[in-house]
């Protein structure tokens, strides 16, 4: 899941991260790795903390993304960690989020629910934000490694 999470992120950050001048073009690929490490790691929290029935909901488009306590949740904890790891102002990482988070968040939501469409699917997202490894966890971390490094 997360591979295709960042790859979702990578098709989707043009304007939020990439065009965006508050981000220096030499930290792009550091802001898209830390972005989808904290949407996964958010929506793993928002699954074990009890809103698994919430999350589903949403998964499965019974909820509205823009409305959804889970992706208000989520975003929180996305501004929260850009803030920390890149020290951004609450504006430039709130508006990152809010340009990203939403397309990101319906877009895999979207993918979820379209059965010609295998890179998501309910059971393989909820195994893995339930699964013992975060994303910060060594298999995973090379996968992204991989896929942002290339040569």
């Amino acid at each position: 899941m997360l591979e295709n999470l960042l790859k979702l992120i990578q098709e989707n950050a043009d304007e939020a991260i990439i065009k965006n001048p508050v981000i220096p073009n030499s930290k792009n690929n550091a802001v898209i790795k830390a972005a989808t490490t904290s949407i996964f790691n958010s929506l793993r929290q928002e699954a074990r903390s009890g809103d698994l029935e919430e999350l589903k909901q949403l998964l499965q488009n019974q909820k509205n993304v823009d409305t959804s306590p889970v992706v208000k949740n989520v975003s929180n904890s996305v501004a929260g960690d850009l803030m920390k790891k890149f020290s951004l102002n609450k504006g430039a990482a709130a508006g990152i989020v809010s340009m990203l988070l939403p397309i990101v968040m319906s877009k895999l939501v979207q993918k979820t629910n379209d059965p010609k469409d295998n890179s998501f699917n309910l059971d393989g997202i909820l195994g893995s934000l339930l699964s013992g490894k975060s994303a910060q966890t060594g298999g995973i971390m090379d996968v992204l490694k991989g896929l942002l490094f290339k040569k």
